[in-house]
């Protein structure tokens, strides 16, 4: 008698469970974002590690670098089956946030040097043994992370960060001056471009791009426009260098966030200079002389083709070549913006992925935000109390955005009309 029960409701457990199971492996629906009608998304992963810049090779493979290690690899390839992802495979005994994927390599950096793996079918051919084709770098105790981005031309360019906030004597000092000129130029400060098929590549062999940058983690070549873009952290603390020009409300509004048009050549100013978007100009930085209000030497310097407002920190820049979103995205900028440390005692700011329009190579509309919800509360007061950190964007082949965060590593993918 108690066989004849016992089948029936083990069968009806084995139900139960095998489609809890089910939802748990296809239901990944994420309801933490804000995003505009028609979209959603997707969790890829919830907590992965200190997520920094990510790519989608074309089978849907995510490869995620990593800031810190993670069972001593920095680099990460997830791969979906029927809507789960799993960690399949890492490799690369280095930290750091740039990678890319094009004509057949994987491309990673570490804070002073950029690596290359051969790909075949779909797969990194020999990961413990990568070509180092850059090396050397500058890297310092801030601003130390190596973003790339490759042309159409077998050239892959460099993000260089100064190590340094202004180019002080002491750096981050009231009253101390800015070395003029400065020497941080020399070997940092700009974008160099090197090519992607020689071997241990030094200065020597590079081309400094451009110059007259404290620090760029947004990085892209558009390949409608064939230019290279990119979005300037602009400097911090006026108000704690010069309280007599500068108040706290100044402070947490300025300098821009500046989105650049790059061109070989260009110099957008710093350490002399920043840009003001409430004044629309570049003007003399407080350490060279400047009251908020001068421009000197600025004048002639390059100019953004948008500021934002300062201290929202961005960290990845993509150009939309897909078909999966509405028209109005195709070949407009998402920039993720990672929030900052120095809008206090202001309530901190950023924490979104925005969208750009563009038209002939610039910004064709306003600015709009498109996935909020990150900071998980309204407000907060310093970054530690954001729930998550905007730092990378990547293109899926099917053309949706995935968006990593850094702060627990969590990873989302954005689709349209599904």
């Amino acid at each position: 008698m108690s066989k004849l029960f016992l089948k029936p409701a083990l069968f009806l457990v084995l139900l139960v469970c095998g489609a809890a199971m089910a939802i748990w492996n296809h239901s990944t629906a994420d309801n933490e974002l804000t995003l505009p009608q028609g979209f959603k998304a997707e969790t890829v992963v919830e907590s992965l590690g200190r997520n920094r810049h990510i790519v989608v090779n074309s089978n849907g493979d995510i490869y995620v670098k990593l800031e810190k290690l993670k069972d001593g690899k920095g680099i990460v390839v997830l791969r979906s089956d029927k809507g789960k992802y799993d960690l399949i495979k890492s490799f690369g005994n280095y930290t750091g946030t740039g990678i890319a994927i094009k004509k057949g390599y994987l491309y990673a950096t570490s804070d002073n040097e950029v690596f290359r793996y051969k790909m075949l079918n779909n797969e990194v051919a020999d990961p413990d043994h990568p070509e180092k084709i850059v090396t050397g770098l500058v890297s310092g105790n801030q601003h130390s992370s190596k973003s790339i981005a490759l042309d159409n031309a077998g050239n892959i360019y460099v993000t260089i960060g100064a190590p340094s906030n202004a180019c002080q004597e002491q750096d981050r000092t009231p009253g101390s001056r800015g070395k003029d000129p400065c020497p941080i130029l020399e070997k940092a400060g700009g974008i160099w471009q090197f090519k992607v098929d020689q071997l241990n590549q030094s200065y020597e062999q590079g081309i400094r791009y451009c110059t007259g940058i404290r620090n760029i983690v947004g990085l892209d070549w558009n390949t409608k426009e064939n230019q290279l873009y990119a979005m300037q952290h602009g400097r911090d603390q006026l108000s704690q260098i010069d309280s007599k020009d500068y108040n706290n409300e100044q402070n947490a509004e300025l300098p821009s966030e500046e989105f650049f048009l790059v061109k070989k050549g260009s110099d957008f100013g710093w350490p002399y200079c920043y840009y003001d978007h409430l004044q629309k100009k570049k003007v003399l930085g407080p350490e060279y002389g400047g009251d908020g209000k001068q421009q000197g030497r600025c004048a002639g310097k390059d100019q953004p083709i948008l500021g934002f407002p300062g201290h929202w920190a961005p960290n990845a820049l993509l150009f939309y070549t897909g078909k999966m979103f509405p028209v109005k995205y195709h070949s407009g900028a998402f920039i993720a913006f990672h929030g900052s440390w120095n809008r206090a005692p202001l309530k901190q700011a950023g924490y979104f992925v925005v969208f750009v329009p563009m038209k002939n190579g610039r910004p064709s509309g306003n600015y709009e935000i498109f996935a909020n919800g990150f900071m998980g509360k309204e407000f907060i007061m310093g970054p530690n109390q954001a729930k998550y950190r905007p730092c990378g964007l990547a293109q899926g082949p099917d053309g949706a955005l995935y968006v990593s965060d850094d702060q627990v590593g969590k990873i989302w993918k954005i689709v349209y009309g599904k």
